[in-house]
C-alpha cells in the first residue's frame, strides 16, 4: 500500500526519466545505477560495502514484505547484516510493501532507510530500467525528490578510492581459533569472517593499506569491495610482498581483481557488470557448473596473465573470467561471492579448500 504521495524521479545520464514516489529518507541521491536480480536478501545487499556509491535497482516485483531485522550481534558481528550501515546511495523498486511480516522483522524497510538517511523510490518500471542498462551498459543516475534540492550533475563513484572509505581504520580481531587468518578489508562482508570463524580461525581484519606481511599469520584473504580496483595501490603492493612470503592467499570479488593486478594482469570495466544471485560459472577444465551471487563492475583479463597463472572459473553467460589461480602455489581468487547471504551456497567449499591450504602450509 502507498505510504506517501511525494513524487520522486530517477534520471539517467542518457536523459531517460522514471517517475515514482519517495520512501525512506526524503533526500536526493547521485551515483552509478546498477541492478540486482535477487528475490530475497535486501537487508544483506543494502549493507554490502560493494554497493558503495551505487543506486541499486531491484528487479523483484515487490520489496519490503518481510521487513528488516534487529541488529543482533554474534561473535562481534552484526548477525543479519553484512556491515554496520547501509552503503547504497539509494534504492529503486517497482512496488514497496509497508506491511511486513516475518519472524525476525523488527521494523519496515521505510523506517530503516529513514534511520540510515538513504532515499528510496517505488512505483517505477524496474524491468524497463534493467533492460535499458543491459542495452546501453552501465550508466550514472540521480534521484530527485519533490520539494528537495536537485543534484546539478552526475557523480561517477569509480573515480574515487571507495575502498578507503569503507575499510576499517585499525586492525580488529575476531574469534580464537587455531589458524591465524588476516583479512584485508577492502569492504569486507561479515559473512566472510563468519565462514572463517566456523573453520577454527582467529580472524584479524586489517585496513586496506595495512602492511599485513609484518604480522604473524597463516593465510590471507583479500575481501570484496567497491569501485575501481586500480585505485588501492597500497593493497596491490602488499599482495606482491605476501606472494614472496608464500603463505596461502584467497581473493574474493575485488580481491580477485587486486590479486590479478599484483601479478601483472590487466583489469577492465565490464559493460554492465554482473549482478544478482543467479550467475552461472564453470570450473575450468571440468563440466561442473555452479550458481553464484555476484556484484561487480570490473573483471580480470585472463589473456594478460603470466604462464604460471590460469583461469579458475569462467562466466557461462559471457565467457569472462570468474577467478584465477597459480598453477603450483597456494594463491587463488574468485570473482563471485562464495560467502553469499542469503545464498546460493554452491561454492562455499572454497573456504574449505583455502583452509586445507593453510593447514598444509603450516
Amino acid at each position: 500500500m502507498p505510504i506517501t504521495k511525494k513524487r520522486a524521479t530517477l534520471i539517467l545520464e542518457d536523459g531517460s526519466q522514471f517517475q515514482g514516489f519517495s520512501f525512506g529518507a526524503s533526500t536526493p541521491a547521485n551515483g552509478e545505477v546498477v541492478f540486482s536480480t535477487a528475490m530475497t536478501g535486501y537487508p544483506e545487499s543494502l549493507t554490502d560495502p560493494s554497493y558503495s556509491g551505487q543506486i541499486l535497482v531491484m528487479t523483484y516485483p515487490i520489496v519490503g514484505s518481510y521487513g528488516v531485522p534487529d541488529d543482533e550481534r554474534e561473535d562481534g558481528l552484526s548477525k543479519h547484516f553484512e556491515s554496520d550501515r547501509v552503503h547504497v546511495r539509494a534504492l529503486v523498486v517497482a512496488d514497496y510493501s509497508d506491511e511486513h511480516s516475518h519472524w525476525n522483522s523488527a521494523r519496515s524497510l521505510d523506517q530503516w532507510l529513514k534511520e540510515q538517511g538513504v532515499p528510496g523510490i517505488y512505483g517505477v518500471d524496474t524491468r524497463a530500467i534493467t533492460k535499458l542498462l543491459r542495452d546501453h551498459g552501465s550508466m550514472l543516475g540521480k534521484i530527485t525528490v519533490e520539494g528537495e534540492p536537485t543534484p546539478l550533475g552526475f557523480e561517477n563513484p569509480n573515480t574515487e578510492n571507495l575502498v578507503a572509505a569503507v575499510s576499517v581504520a585499525e586492525p580488529v580481531t575476531f574469534g580464537n581459533g587455531r589458524h591465524k587468518i588476516v583479512v584485508v578489508d577492502c569492504g569486507c562482508k561479515n559473512n566472510i569472517i563468519r565462514h572463517l570463524l566456523r573453520r577454527d580461525a582467529t580472524v584479524t581484519l586489517v585496513p586496506w593499506d595495512y602492511d599485513f606481511t609484518r604480522m604473524d599469520y597463516d593465510g590471507a584473504v583479500l575481501s570484496n569491495g567497491p569501485g575501481n580496483p586500480r585505485l588501492p595501490f597500497a593493497t596491490v603492493d602488499n599482495i606482491r610482498k605476501a606472494m614472496e612470503i608464500g603463505k596461502p592467499i584467497f581473493g574474493i570479488c575485488m580481491g580477485n581483481q587486486l590479486l590479478g593486478l599484483a601479478v601483472g594482469a590487466e583489469t577492465y570495466k565490464l559493460r554492465y557488470g554482473h549482478r544478482g544471485h543467479n550467475q552461472s560459472v564453470l570450473l575450468c577444465g571440468t563440466d561442473r557448473a555452479f550458481i553464484t551471487s555476484q556484484n561487480h563492475g570490473y573483471a580480470v583479463d585472463p589473456a594478460t596473465l603470466g604462464p604460471e597463472w590460469e583461469n579458475y572459473f569462467v562466466n557461462l553467460n559471457d565467457g569472462t573470467s570468474e577467478g584465477i589461480r597459480h598453477r603450483t602455489k597456494p594463491f587463488f581468487a574468485v570473482q563471485f561471492h562464495p560467502e553469499s547471504a542469503s545464498g546460493p551456497v554452491d561454492t562455499e567449499f572454497l573456504f574449505d579448500e583455502f583452509m586445507d591450504m593453510v593447514i598444509a602450509s603450516k
